[in-house]
């Protein structure tokens, strides 16, 4: 008996897309996590490195890694009695470009509730040893118009006075771009 041909190709297209699929939801699960950090030093928490006056210095990279941009920002951080936080932002571009951008960081179970103006989706920063973590949805202008891009932030305290944040950027699950900064306290 003569198995048909359209037959083994459907067969053997399954597999493939079953493999694709085990490696699609495997790639998922390889990223950090923030108990990879628990033990590590210098304790960064939000409240007492955010406070007072810091600058930062940055570059962003488009998708194939390329630098695209470079700025610098201004950063005023401050904290009620209820524990709220307040990061007042000024970005200044390499091109002229200037932006603001003003944080809210509300005290929930978890971390911090963070929103923005421009932050369509809020994040929750949670922390542990030396490191943060926050994914949001941030309006960007593109074009003509804007666009809704998902941050994946994580920052790392690597001396008292020094934070270095990586934030992977994302539209529909594919990296359009990275942001690499370095914040520091005055």
């Amino acid at each position: 008996m003569q198995i048909p041909l359209v037959s083994v190709a459907v067969t053997g297209l399954v597999r493939v897309l079953w493999v694709l699929f085990g490696v699609w939801l495997l790639a998922g699960c390889a990223g950090p996590s923030l108990e990879d950090y628990s033990d590590r030093g210098p304790a960064l928490i939000p409240d007492q490195f955010f406070t007072g006056d810091l600058s930062a210095r940055a570059v962003v990279k488009d998708y194939s890694g390329e630098v695209i941009r470079t700025f610098d920002a201004d950063i005023t951080a401050s904290w009620d009695e209820d524990g709220t936080g307040t990061l007042d932002e000024v970005f200044r571009f390499d091109d002229g470009e200037v932006q603001t951008r003003v944080w809210t960081l509300t005290p929930t179970e978890q971390g911090y509730r963070a929103t923005a103006g421009d932050v369509v989706e809020p994040g929750l920063m949670e922390w542990q040893g030396n490191a943060i973590h926050m994914n949001y949805v941030l309006r960007v202008a593109y074009g003509d118009g804007t666009l809704d891009v998902r941050m994946d932030d994580w920052m790392y305290l690597v001396t008292p006075d020094t934070l270095i944040n990586q934030t992977t950027m994302s539209k529909w699950g594919i990296e359009v771009g990275e942001i690499v900064l370095v914040i520091q306290r005055q």
